[in-house]
């Protein structure tokens, strides 16, 4: 708690006496708070000093800033979804047009002094969640820190901030780059994980959200499953003493441990293993270590009740929860739905993901996200105008041959538009 207040009144005194020229997006400003590496480049670039674009309006929220939105008696009359609103229900299902088979999504409106208004549209159909199951393992992994100090919040975070482990074979392999940099030599590069990178917990978390990297998931995925076997121990644990376990332990048993830690947080949250479940680990690397089991499916309904969770602060607690959505908030750049330029001065706190599989066919090549035998893309988005205007959204596809993440982003646009003009 000390420390918390004395992090609380350092940025406040920054704050006054003009050292900030601006408010930054969390964790830009959240540096000294998180340790998280790149965050001090980017004040940097918000400061003048490197010479850079600057994010977009919406996304200069500052740390204090970032707050939930449900806490409270509002939120409690969340604990079900409501009814769908029918002027609301109706214009939804307007937006699809020929491509309602192929689109499932949930729109939930929770602005402040307003009717919550619902919406869904093939709410239970089960897709390959992608990316968007990362959003599971934050869970699994502050449920663990809760085991480990159930009594402090600060512990838990001083624990993922300072205890580095390394990426291993967990890391290998993707393609997502991730930003490092070293705040002393200045040195800042671009480039795929390697198996000798080594961040702390919470960095390879922001890895995993902020540019969605399959091996930081991975590896935050190995770390909640140590936390779950060794408990107290955990903050001594070596890399070296990791692996020992996971190389003498029976794979099976390792499977049902990972599937167990990500997996029973979710039906916390009142979310069934046939609403919601991981069942692979994300890298060729994880996998051969821990093998899946059963296969990973997701729906809208499911992801919107997680989103509904968070802002009620029911994600282990208020504190883990607002943890979650400030690593939502930092995404290193908005795609796919979060792209819409009419989200350009919202706040969006997103997660996107996709998978796609191709077959041999007549005049057809295959590409990225246009797979012919599927085509996953999914978002989920939370959207603040201010205390005017704030919504959920949690959309799922498989529209084949074709890159969706336009359809995505002008759905947003779509979707904006209807909360704001229907009532």
């Amino acid at each position: 708690m000390k420390t918390t207040l004395k992090i609380s009144a350092l940025l406040g005194f920054f704050l006054l006496s003009g050292w900030m020229q601006q408010t930054f997006a969390y964790p830009i400003d959240g540096y000294k708070y998180s340790g998280i590496r790149r965050l001090e480049r980017l004040q940097a670039i918000m400061r003048g000093e490197i010479k850079e674009k600057l994010p977009l309006l919406g996304q200069q929220k500052s740390i204090n800033d970032i707050k939930l939105n449900l806490l409270g008696a509002r939120g409690d009359s969340l604990a079900t979804l409501p009814a769908v609103d029918s002027n609301l229900q109706k214009a939804v299902n307007a937006l699809f047009g020929g491509l309602s088979s192929a689109y499932s999504i949930c729109v939930l409106e929770i602005s402040p002094g307003k009717p919550i208004r619902f919406a869904q549209r093939k709410e239970t159909a089960g897709y390959q969640p992608g990316s968007v199951g990362k959003l599971a393992v934050l869970a699994g992994l502050f449920c663990e820190l809760q085991e480990i100090f159930p009594d402090s919040f600060e512990k838990r975070l001083a624990l993922i901030r300072r205890k580095v482990v390394r990426g291993g074979q967990w890391a290998m392999s993707d393609e997502h780059t991730i930003p490092i940099y070293n705040p002393e030599t200045k040195k800042f590069v671009k480039r795929t994980v390697i198996p000798s990178d080594s961040f702390s917990v919470l960095e390879w978390a922001d890895h995993m959200v902020s540019v969605s990297n399959n091996g930081a998931a991975a590896v935050v995925w190995r770390e909640a499953i140590l936390m779950h076997v060794f408990g107290k121990d955990y903050p001594a644990l070596t890399d070296a003493q990791g692996n020992e376990y996971f190389s003498k332990t029976p794979k099976s048993e390792l499977s049902d441990i990972a599937i167990s830690v990500v997996n029973d947080p979710l039906q916390d949250l009142g979310i069934s293993r046939e609403e919601w479940r991981l069942g692979t680990i994300f890298t060729r690397g994880g996998g051969s270590v821990v093998p899946g089991k059963g296969g990973s499916s997701g729906c809208p309904l499911a992801l919107m009740k997680y989103l509904v969770a968070l802002e009620r602060g029911k994600i282990v607690d208020p504190q883990s929860s607002l943890e979650i959505k400030r690593l939502m908030y930092s995404t290193d750049r908005r795609i796919r739905y979060a792209s819409s330029k009419d989200l350009a001065n919202a706040a969006v706190y997103f997660k996107s993901g996709s998978l796609y599989k191709c077959k041999p066919e007549p005049n057809y090549t295959c590409a990225k996200y246009k797979g012919n035998v599927e085509n996953y893309m999914n978002s989920v988005a939370i959207v603040e105008h201010g205390d005017s205007l704030v919504y959920m959204v949690t959309l799922m596809s498989n529209v084949l041959r074709k890159n969706s993440g336009t359809d995505h982003m002008i759905m947003a646009s779509r979707i904006e538009k209807v909360i704001r003009e229907v009532r």
